[in-house]
């Protein structure tokens, strides 16, 4: 059935996220950016991956962006880039997905754990410091579900003790933070090096996968460059130990249509999650997403918090219903088997158990019709009530 406006299709199943009605409402300049790499057959490193690197530059105000594979690619390659040895630690949140943690151990440094903020997900500032030891050697802060990590202080933290910040930010590109001082940047381009991912579902999103590192330092940026391309200067001369990680030419092209329009789609779900906000505002069985003075939330997620032990019934509920949700994520780092032996625990990580226990992420996406959501709505009020 075709419940959409414009000749745009709806899928009568809800979907955690439609890219199928935003592909066909940009259907037009997508196809036609996406002709012209095909008919000029030029598959890898393309005009159009560096056309899209220097925009995207433009949009982070940010000095370099090196496109790359994907979003873990683009940790490793930062990571890489920083001459770390093995046994050196780095700092990561114990609650979020593995794509960090697990790049820190492939390497053979050690990833420690730390606990995060009830309210924010993200890594919890005041349990960092106590997290440092003679081996650490940077941070990697996480601005989980759309919004930033507080930077000021983790970059304070990082200039007492020397280390390098490599900001993770494939679920928050197009957020911002705002200093103390009022000054506002891009997240991703605080740290000393930022990744992203442009995984099909993320905030800035390709039909394949992608991802790219950036960076306001020269020096790093020739080296990270370097390293996503065989560690080459120029072909078959190899100065250092590299990776191949490509951003292929068709899905910069389609990223280069979808950034035109990231505002633009960043609007679309924070007016989706203002309207989940005011509906489940009386619910006192739900807590909804907490929203700090630094950072602005673009929503990758709408993760709100159930009460009472109500979680999983809630989402049996939904499932009944037809309305798919997400628990995002079902089990901290410290309690995957991989990381038992591989990751240092500091503290006792108590948050992140809890947040497991309790999390649930509804549909938001830039396609959201309002009787769509008006369904989900009721039905949550109907659980609770």
């Amino acid at each position: 059935m075709n419940n959409g406006q414009m000749g745009i299709p709806y899928n009568d199943a809800i979907q955690m996220v439609d890219l199928k009605a935003q592909y066909y409402r940009l259907k037009q300049e997508l196809d036609t950016a996406m002709q012209e790499v095909l008919r000029n057959a030029h598959f890898i490193n393309g005009p159009q991956v560096k056309a899209f690197a220097s925009h995207l530059a433009n949009y982070m105000d940010v000095a370099h962006v090196i496109p790359c594979a994907n979003g873990t690619d683009a940790i490793q390659i930062a990571l890489m880039s920083l001459n770390l040895q093995p046994g050196d630690e780095v700092i990561v949140p114990a609650f979020n997905y593995v794509a960090a943690a697990e790049t820190v151990a492939m390497l053979g440094l050690i990833p420690v754990l730390v606990d995060v903020n009830a309210d924010t997900f993200n890594i919890d500032i005041h349990k960092i410091e106590q997290a440092i030891s003679r081996r650490t050697k940077a941070i990697i802060p996480v601005h989980l579900f759309g919004q930033g990590c507080d930077m000021e202080p983790i970059m304070r933290i990082a200039e007492k003790y020397n280390l390098f910040v490599i900001e993770d930010n494939a679920q928050s590109i197009g957020a911002s933070y705002k200093f103390s001082s009022g000054k506002t940047k891009r997240l991703g381009t605080i740290g000393h090096i930022g990744t992203t991912s442009f995984f099909p579902s993320k905030p800035l999103a390709c039909y394949g996968d992608g991802g790219a590192v950036m960076t306001t330092d020269d020096s790093l940026a020739e080296r990270l460059r370097l390293i996503a391309n065989h560690g080459q200067v120029k072909k078959y001369q190899h100065k250092i130990v590299g990776c191949n990680s490509r951003l292929d030419t068709l899905q910069a092209a389609i990223l280069d249509v979808k950034l035109k329009h990231l505002d633009e789609f960043t609007q679309a779900r924070v007016q989706v999650a203002e309207r989940y906000d005011s509906a489940f505002f009386h619910l006192s069985d739900i807590i909804t997403p907490y929203k700090p003075l630094y950072t602005s939330h673009i929503y990758h997620q709408y993760t709100i918090r159930i009460k009472n032990g109500k979680r999983d019934a809630l989402q049996e509920w939904l499932k009944q219903k037809g309305i798919p949700s997400m628990v995002y994520y079902p089990a901290p780092l410290d309690k995957q088997e991989a990381f038992r032996i591989h990751a240092r625990k500091s503290g006792n990580l108590m948050i992140a158990s809890q947040l497991c226990k309790t999390v649930l992420s509804f549909p938001i996406h830039t396609e959201m019709r309002d009787y769509v959501q008006d369904y989900i709505i009721g039905q949550v009020t109907q659980f609770f009530n």
